[in-house]
């Protein structure tokens, strides 16, 4: 049978090649796309062309003989070493994937293992604490948890899931359809939370517990919080929810009451730095012990905080030094200062070199360090020293053994009141600092305030000083009466005398009887006064006998028998002459001072007035006003 024409009704060619399986395929591109490719591809180019192509004809055709393919040339293998994914940063490439690689966290994990090998799964969980320390992963590592099935498929809830499993692997990888994340942020009103009140009802479809992950929980509106209550209170028994916030603080309390809480911890310093350690270990990267401790310190009990400082170490390490991360590397990307300097700045604060304080400074700043880190290395030391000093410190955490020595030097010389005095001085620098306008001229100020406030007395050594002055200090009255001019006063000098009679005065006033004590400070003249003998004489105005008076007083202010005798020997002033001195001397003093004499001398009818007492009264019966 000869060949049927085409469409057109044309005879086909005898000498005619019959088109290609790729001719064909391109064709079929072309009439789908609408453009053919400029260059049909090779035939050993085709994926699926694995043997010899049969070009379709009808049945009264003859087939033509079959084409030859050859077979597919595999794609050449990855280099060794080559990457087949983009970086993920460190933060992300080590996020836990089973409990025991979430660090620090040991009391929660221990509650959780109980609760699931007792079926006591609460249907709620709170996750609080600071940036980074594992809020949002303790809660996918819980879903995790809950859900597995094991790797043969038959396991239940367990404390360490597989990660092998469906489950465990949809759930790790963001896409399980009954694990629901959600972040409260970006969904914070009451149409949001109406979503998840229409899904709890629904059973779940692959897992064995629907989960809700609510991120940054806090940040939901009052009404979506109102909204999701009852729900929250009597979930199904097929949903949980699990709460991350690191403000829990907003939460309101009925939310809080129907969650059993999870505070997690910051991580410690060292356990950072061992964990950062072994990330270091499986990454190929060398990295000096000094070096981990500064970041473990700048991490400030954040995992992620550090994993992305750590990051961003390797990433500044230098190349030609084999890629080490070295601790002044470090230190020169956080703008640290160095431990050395931070001492010898730290001797001469206490040793008061003023130069040298300002010079290391200058240096530090020069070199990039800021201010406020400086005050904060000072600060820093006299926190260690005055622990040391206690007894309570321990000094495994020094850099060196010059860092330890030094340490315990400063805690053996220094008290405990200059410590706590340094470091309020310190800290009301460190404010000042952080809102001058030039922080370096507010550091050095606050440095040199610093230093000087070292040569001030100890406030309670100071008083001691005085009161010692005090007891040492002879007889007022003997001293107030020598040079003294008054009117009534002698003008002989009296003998010195052994006990203060103020003093004396003041016991038997403080003993009840002040009639006698105001007759003691108006009438005596002391002439002699030592323990149990007075001799005293009176002023000119004053004949009444008070012998028999001041003996009984004296005996029973003081319990001791006296020998009290009135002679006419001249004795020191009186108290009240000596006051009355005092103020005559005082006004004199006032009076020659030039202001008030030009004053006195504009004003010939002005007078003095102690705003203790009353103005005289002028004519018309009328005080001078007081007012200013």
């Amino acid at each position: 049978m000869g060949d049927s024409t085409d469409i057109f009704g044309n005879e086909p060619a005898d000498d005619e090649t019959p088109p290609s399986a790729a001719e064909l395929e391109a064709a079929g591109q072309a009439g789908l796309f609408g453009a053919a490719p400029a260059t049909p591809p090779a035939t050993d180019a085709l994926p699926w062309a694995t043997g010899p192509a049969e070009v379709a004809t009808p049945a009264s055709v003859e087939a033509p003989a079959p084409v030859a393919i050859p077979a597919p040339v595999p794609p050449p293998a990855p280099a060794p070493g080559q990457a087949k994914q983009p970086y993920r940063v460190l933060a992300r490439k080590y996020r836990p994937r089973t409990f025991a690689e979430l660090i620090g966290q040991d009391a929660m994990v221990q509650t959780l293992a109980n609760a699931i090998r007792r079926d006591r799964l609460a249907h709620a969980f709170l996750m609080t604490g600071v940036r980074g320390v594992g809020k949002t992963s303790t809660a996918r590592l819980i879903a995790k948890a809950l859900n597995c099935i094991g790797p043969d498929g038959n396991g239940g809830p367990t404390i360490d899931p597989c990660g092998q499993c469906e489950p465990c692997v949809a759930i790790a990888e963001g896409r399980h359809i009954d694990v629901i994340e959600m972040d409260a942020a970006s969904h914070t009103g009451v149409d949001d939370v109406r979503e998840i009140i229409e899904a709890v009802r629904y059973a779940a479809v692959s897992a064995r517990y629907k989960i809700y992950i609510i991120d940054e929980v806090h940040m939901l509106s009052r009404n979506a919080f109102n909204a999701l209550l009852k729900t929250l209170e009597e979930p199904p028994a097929h949903v949980k929810f699990l709460f991350a916030t690191t403000e829990s603080d907003k939460l309101p309390v009925t939310v809080m009451s129907s969650c059993q809480r999870f505070d997690l911890r910051r991580i410690s310093t060292p356990l950072l730095a061992q964990h950062f350690a072994g990330i270091c270990v499986k990454e190929a990267v060398v990295a000096d012990d000094e070096a981990l401790a500064m970041i473990a310190a700048a991490a400030e009990g954040s995992v992620r905080d550090g994993l992305s400082i750590l990051d961003q170490a390797i990433a500044h390490a230098d190349l030609d030094g084999d890629g080490r991360v070295s601790a002044g590397q470090v230190r020169d990307m956080l703008g640290l200062a160095d431990k050395s300097v931070q001492r010898r700045l730290f001797a001469a604060l206490l040793a008061g070199e003023g130069p040298a304080l300002l010079e290391l400074v200058a240096a530090q700043f020069a070199l990039g360090v800021e201010p406020q880190a400086l005050l904060r290395g000072a600060m820093e030391l006299t926190h260690r020293v005055t622990v040391t000093r206690i007894g309570g410190g321990s000094m495994a955490d020094a850099a060196s053994a010059e860092e330890r020595d030094a340490i315990e030097g400063w805690a053996g010389a220094l008290s405990a009141g200059q410590l706590h005095r340094l470091w309020q001085l310190l800290l009301k620098g460190f404010d000042e600092v952080r809102t001058a306008p030039d922080p370096l001229v507010a550091a050095q100020m606050a440095l040199l305030r610093v230093m000087h406030a070292s040569d001030l007395p100890d406030p309670g050594q100071l008083v001691k000083k005085l009161e010692d002055i005090a007891s040492r200090a002879p007889m007022a009255g003997a001293e107030a009466g020598v040079g003294q001019g008054g009117a009534s006063a002698p003008t002989s000098a009296a003998p010195a005398a052994s006990l203060d009679w103020r003093a004396v005065v003041d016991q038997v006033d403080r003993s009840g009887q002040m009639m006698l004590a105001s007759t003691m400070r108006m009438q005596v003249r002391v002439v002699e006064l030592r323990h149990g003998v007075l001799r005293f004489s009176q002023p000119p105005g004053f004949r009444e006998d008070i012998t028999a008076d001041l003996r009984a007083g004296l005996a029973k202010a003081t319990g001791e028998r006296w020998q009290v005798e009135r002679c006419d020997d001249a004795g020191a002033p009186t108290l009240v002459e000596l006051e009355q001195s005092a103020k005559a001397a005082g006004e004199a003093a006032i009076r020659a001072a030039p202001l008030v004499e030009l004053t006195l001398a504009a004003f010939p009818g002005a007078e003095l007035l102690d705003e203790e007492q009353d103005a005289p009264r002028q004519a018309g019966n009328r005080n001078w006003s007081r007012q200013r």
